[in-house]
């Protein structure tokens, strides 16, 4: 009898990690933390653009997604990117387009960091899917191929990388002289990290904001191999299933965007 009882909870075991939900999402504190599990998943994922702007409520009934969540960084003067964006193995967002990053000296004079910001993609390397977080110039491995991505940043963790992707500028005494995307103050966030070859979003929201030097002390608690952000502040939303709604504005609307992560509906 005792043999059996162990088997039974063996088979047990195996049938809830077979049959996992590929994507699970849990709060507390004022954080969502989305999981997206398993290989089926990752076929699924799909950064997307849109031509002008759009709220992620639009963006999530447009594309019928059961999940939806903001993405890249955008310039709100003329609607344009600043962040790249692949969708279906195509650029479909390219800062290298965005007249005002050359317009402003300051930003001219660190493109390449700008262009070289973190950046999360889905990579195909035979028949099989996988997640990376790097830097946006670095390659893919032989016979691996980008499926989709959208850039963002800063790295968070294991680094931070807050100077070399042009977030912070520091005078030459270490004091901070210009400071993007609110780093370095409490706001609400979008995070996404890697653990044991799953993808683990947080919806940090207004109920708990944080600084990056916070969201880098939760991903090395939640024991992430690899983590970055995507826009913040009042950019940070998300919908899933049209049953739970993120939006960090006093509007309820929330934010118009540019570019988003979608799951669609099977």
């Amino acid at each position: 009898m005792k043999k059996l009882c162990v088997l039974l909870l063996g088979i047990l075991l195996s049938a809830g990690s077979v049959f996992a939900a590929p994507i699970d999402v849990t709060y507390e504190n004022g954080i969502y933390h989305i999981v997206l599990s398993g290989e089926k998943i990752r076929k699924r994922i799909s950064f997307v653009v849109s031509d002008g702007l759009m709220s992620n409520r639009e963006a999530h009934k447009r594309a019928r997604s059961e999940l939806t969540i903001n993405a890249g960084f955008f310039d709100p003067e003329n609607e344009k990117t600043i962040s790249y964006v692949v969708t279906d193995r195509n650029t479909a967002a390219d800062p290298l387009f965005n007249e005002n990053l050359y317009s402003n000296p300051i930003l001219r004079r660190n493109l390449d960091k700008i262009l070289n910001r973190t950046e999360f993609r889905v990579v195909e390397c035979d028949n099989e899917y996988r997640y990376e977080i790097v830097s946006h110039k670095s390659g893919v491995d032989f016979g691996c191929n980008i499926i989709t991505s959208a850039q963002g940043g800063p790295l968070v963790y294991p680094q931070l990388k807050l100077e070399e992707e042009f977030f912070v500028v520091k005078d030459e005494n270490g004091n901070v002289i210009r400071e993007s995307a609110s780093v370095l103050h409490k706001t609400a966030r979008t995070i996404i990290g890697l653990k044991d070859g799953d993808a683990h979003i947080l919806i940090i929201t207004d109920e708990n904001p944080m600084d990056m030097y916070d969201v880098q002390k939760l991903c090395r608690e939640m024991g992430f191999d690899r983590a970055m952000a995507f826009d913040g502040g009042s950019s940070t939303s998300m919908n899933y299933k049209n049953k739970i709604e993120v939006v960090s504005n006093s509007d309820g609307g929330g934010r118009l965007l540019k570019s988003f992560m979608i799951i669609p509906k099977k």
